[in-house]
């Protein structure tokens, strides 16, 4: 059995988060109602959150990546810059 692979997306930006969000659901073939009730959200919450509005609560864009299927991981940035401005 093969592992499924991992497709990595820097994000940079509320609409970028929105835009694989938006992806996921399609290839679901979810219409928003369906996705935002098995998300355990509202349907303004998730066409807000799918149109990256930079406001959406964080809890429940949580609720909506874990509820398609998606992770979401964070990882340092390089040069990552010290506290006193130097790059370490």
């Amino acid at each position: 059995m093969s592992k499924p692979t991992t497709t990595l997306i820097e994000l940079t930006s509320a609409k970028d988060l929105g835009a694989v969000i938006r992806d996921a659901r399609k290839a679901m073939a979810l219409r928003q109602a369906e996705a935002a009730l098995l998300c355990g959200v509202g349907i303004r919450y998730l066409s807000d959150l799918e149109n990256g509005k930079e406001t959406v609560r964080l809890g429940p864009a949580l609720k909506v990546i874990a509820g398609l299927g998606l992770a979401l991981m964070i990882d340092r940035k390089h040069p990552f810059w010290s506290k006193d401005g130097r790059r370490t």
